[in-house]
């Protein structure tokens, strides 16, 4: 099949539309008509023989041909672009929309009060966070980057280690007040009320774990409190209701304002890591990268 500028012309409409959720919104985001867009993303079909979307009266959604197409063209095509920017010896690389999946206690607590200083730094680009509980499909909802704690599971997405934060063991000065400092992680389940996270996988609480160097000291914790997300958590510790393990990037603001304290810090060798996942390329556009970069500075 020969090259045209056509071909190159309908790939990029069919970016468009998968960013923007529709062909209306595309045709907007191009300065063109809604029929115009819908007859290049069919002469782009009918060139490459398969059918790309899935289109009914409310929505739009990528076949399993489309998508695989989708992940094939638009690193590329994001390629093209800045390559024919920094040919032309242009500073605004990083531009256009950036689209962010992360869960919502790192959004909340650790992002979004951090967000000025990356688009002071990118004058040409705009953000979009969508908080959600699960991934998701990046490729359907148009999703450059997702942003995860834990380790990553079987997926075709690309995962890239950004940082590794500790799990701290903490608690309110009003309820240490009230209830003292354990002096071994054995005091924990004998002597204290520990909050409880639900892990999603098995209905159970959150197994805790206590690491000094080699040394590991496994603990059953039980309360009466147990929570599914980890704003709720944290809240519940703010408030003094009991003992909770949180992430040192969540709790450590709270540690120097003292409103929680560490307990046990010579067993707080425990990491926990977090991950970034977009589409499995060896492509990946300017924003998602300086995005990255920045993600991983958060942690200092």
């Amino acid at each position: 099949m020969s090259f045209d500028s056509r071909l190159l012309s309908g790939i990029g409409v069919v970016v468009a539309v998968v960013e923007a959720g529709s062909f209306a919104r595309a045709g907007e985001a191009m300065g063109l008509t809604q029929p115009a867009v819908s007859r290049a993303v069919a002469r782009l079909e009918e060139r490459v023989g398969i059918r790309i979307f899935n289109r009914t009266a409310r929505a739009i959604s990528l076949t399993d041909e489309g998508r695989r197409f989708y992940e094939a063209v638009a690193p590329l095509l994001a390629g093209i672009g800045e390559a024919a920017v920094s040919a032309g010896k242009s500073k605004a690389i990083v531009r256009g929309r950036l689209r962010v999946n992360v869960d919502g206690t790192f959004g909340h607590y650790v992002l979004a009060p951090r967000l000025g200083e990356f688009l002071d730094h990118y004058p040409e680009l705009s953000v979009e966070i969508s908080v959600r509980d699960a991934m998701g499909d990046l490729v359907a909802e148009g999703v450059d980057v997702a942003v995860r704690f834990g380790a990553p599971e079987p997926s075709s997405l690309k995962a890239r280690l950004l940082l590794e934060t500790h799990v701290l063991t903490c608690a309110s000065p009003a309820y240490v007040a009230r209830h003292g400092a354990p002096a071994h992680p054995e005091q924990l389940a004998q002597d204290h009320q520990c909050l409880l996270i639900r892990d999603p996988t098995t209905g159970r609480p959150f197994e805790w774990e206590f690491q000094r160097g080699k040394e590991v000291v496994p603990l059953a914790a039980s309360g009466r409190l147990m929570v599914n997300d980890t704003g709720s958590l944290l809240g519940a510790c703010l408030g003094g209701t009991g003992v909770a393990q949180l992430l040192e990037i969540y709790a450590r603001d709270f540690i120097a304002q003292n409103r929680l304290v560490q307990l046990l810090p010579d067993w707080g060798d425990e990491t926990f890591p977090l991950y970034a996942f977009h589409h499995s390329s060896n492509l990946v556009s300017a924003k998602v990268r300086a995005f990255l970069d920045f993600v991983r500075g958060l942690a200092s």
